[in-house]
This record gives C-alpha cells, sequence and structure tokens, in this order.
C-alpha cells in the first residue's frame, strides 16, 4: 500500500451493507460546532455553580491499551480540566469496553470517550441515560474511521481468501472496528465468521493494543483494528491504534500488511449523562471545542493522533448502532 488516504471501499465488494457513517448532515435546524469553525475561547477559569451538582469530574477511559498508557495519555486533559473548573478531576481506566458502559449506567462516571457500539449500548442499558455531545473530524473533515485487518508482511499472506483455515483475534466483543462491524460485513459478503467456517480459530486480543501484539507475536495470523484510513500509512495514519502503536514504537507499518477494510465507520462519542446540570453540558462542549487549538499536545495525545478537532453529534447520527446491537441481541436468543 502506498501513503495517502486508505481506499474507502470495502475490498470484498457485491454486498448490500447498512450505512456505517453519516451519510448526510442532519437538516437545517441543527447546526453542530466545531472546532474548525472558531474561534472557540477556552471557558474562563473558575468554579461553576454546578460545582454542588458535580464535586468531582470522573472521565471514564476505555480498555484497548494497558492502564499506564492511557493515564499517561489523559493527564494532560484531567490536569486542564483541573484548572479550568476548580474541582478534582478523576481518570477512571476500565478493564474492558464494558466497564465503562456499566460505569455510566451506574453514575459512576460523568462523560467517557465511547466507540459507536458501546455507545450504542449504554444508550440501550440506561434506556436513553446517556446523549452523545462531540466527535473527532478527521483531518479530511471527515467524522468516520474504518476497520482493518492486518498481517505480518513476512507471512506470505496478501488478501481475506489466504486466511482461510488460519486464525485472527478479534480486539474486544463490545468494538465496532475490532468486531462487531468487520463480522457483519464479512457475514453479508459471505464469509462465515464463526471457527471452522472460513477462519480456523478466532479470539479476543483483550483490546485493540493487545490484538496487535498478539498478532506480532504469532499468536494469531491477523488481528482486526481501526485507524483513520487517511494521511501517511507509514506513520500509521493520521490517528488510530495504528499510529498510537507507531508513535509508542510498538509497530512499524512495514512489518505488517493490510489485507481488508470495512467501509466507514462513523467516529464514536464523547458519551456524557443526560442526568448532569445542562451548564455543566455546555461548559464540557466549549472546552473540547477549544482544545485543539489551546492546546495541541493534549488534544493528539487524547485522540490517538491528528485531527481537526472536535464537531458536536446529537443521537440520531448512531441509531443504526442501536439497530444493529438489538439485532445481534435477537440472533443470540434465536441461537439459545
Amino acid at each position: 500500500m502506498t501513503s495517502g488516504t486508505l481506499h474507502r471501499r470495502a475490498l470484498l465488494g457485491g454486498a448490500a451493507l447498512l450505512p456505517l457513517a453519516a451519510q448526510a448532515q442532519p437538516g437545517p435546524a441543527w447546526r453542530p460546532r466545531r472546532s474548525a469553525e472558531g474561534p472557540h475561547p477556552m471557558p474562563e477559569p473558575g468554579r461553576r455553580a454546578w460545582a454542588e451538582q458535580v464535586p468531582a469530574i470522573r472521565v471514564g477511559l476505555m480498555g484497548g491499551e494497558n492502564e499506564a498508557d492511557r493515564l499517561g495519555r489523559f493527564d494532560g486533559l484531567r490536569r486542564l480540566l483541573e484548572e479550568t473548573f476548580r474541582v478534582p478531576v478523576r481518570l477512571m481506566p476500565a478493564s474492558d469496553y464494558a466497564g465503562v458502559m456499566q460505569a455510566l449506567s451506574a453514575r459512576q462516571i460523568e462523560f467517557a470517550a465511547l466507540g459507536p457500539s458501546i455507545y450504542a449500548a449504554a444508550w440501550i442499558d440506561t434506556n436513553g441515560g446517556v446523549e452523545p455531545i462531540l466527535t473527532i473530524e478527521q483531518i479530511d473533515g471527515s467524522t468516520s474511521y474504518v476497520s482493518v485487518m492486518l498481517v505480518r508482511a513476512d507471512s506470505g499472506i496478501t488478501n481475506l481468501e489466504q486466511m482461510r483455515g488460519r486464525s485472527l483475534a478479534w480486539a474486544d466483543p463490545n468494538s465496532a472496528s475490532g468486531y462487531l462491524i468487520p463480522r457483519f460485513e464479512l457475514r453479508r459478503a459471505g464469509v462465515g465468521v464463526e471457527p471452522g467456517q472460513f477462519f480456523g480459530r478466532t479470539g479476543f486480543g483483550g483490546g485493540h493494543e493487545q490484538a496487535v501484539v498478539a498478532m506480532l507475536q504469532r499468536q494469531y495470523d491477523a488481528a482486526m483494528t481501526w485507524a483513520s484510513g487517511v494521511g501517511e500509512i507509514n506513520e500509521g495514519f493520521s490517528r488510530g491504534n495504528t499510529r498510537a502503536m507507531v508513535e509508542k514504537g510498538m509497530l512499524r507499518m512495514s512489518d505488517v500488511r493490510i489485507i481488508w477494510q470495512s467501509r466507514p465507520i462513523q467516529n464514536g462519542p464523547i458519551t456524557m449523562r443526560t442526568d448532569l446540570p445542562a451548564e455543566f453540558r455546555e461548559d464540557i462542549i466549549r472546552f473540547y471545542l477549544a482544545l485543539p487549538q489551546a492546546n495541541p499536545a493534549v488534544f493528539e495525545q487524547i485522540g490517538r493522533g491528528t485531527g481537526a478537532g472536535f464537531r458536536e453529534v446529537r443521537h440520531a447520527d448512531y441509531e443504526v448502532f442501536v439497530e444493529m446491537r438489538r439485532e445481534e441481541a435477537a440472533a443470540r436468543r434465536r441461537r439459545s
């Protein structure tokens, strides 16, 4: 593959697939605010009236990366939130995706950046008790990313058909790009995703980073993970797990090959509980919209790479994932 934009199409062709990224902007009544359409000044420092109801800000951190690295990446955000709103800020890492969903349901955190599928699960689990507020825009202005299947460059595997009978590491059962979307697309393309149907063996790596490491260490022939799909391939693209692992020295893109990719998937949202004060919600939105310009280093750390900034979103942008989760749940009930 060459540098530049990853081809935004399914490599299997011919499958009728659901739109996985927003295909059109909402109607004229809704004009989402964007970091790229500033100026967006950082909120003035000072304690707010909402602090009586939110005496500490607890930020959930999803799994997919070792805990020490996650806490390190988000520490700049923690300090900046404390300096701005003058309340304690605690980072709450979860061991897996489901842990963050459960923390939102139990009101143990105020907000977290979620993948689109786990947002849908949290929305269902809380009966609409959470809402998406912002997502990241890519450097090309899009708000989507892609799921990619990686193999070692020295494996001799150059296409999906050569994965027949071989082993694949999924990332996490609640990951859109690392499990749900590729399963959905591969099934629609006629590839059986259960062990023994096409792949010889499948398993969960415990997160995106861990799945790629397992592939590199030859525990699996391939791993499923995510990338922005734009930017320089040798840098791991503009953002994503590939970019993060390249920057940490855990991965060289010349050592792997992409043999399959999904259609564009809507970027996951920063998700907040709906029972919090409206003033708190607005302050957090203003904080994040201003962040890319006010502190680009912190933005790149929490965004796993570069981007154009944040963009407001609403539940309608993620309804397809709610439908998909409900279909998956119905299929499980039929099998049981």
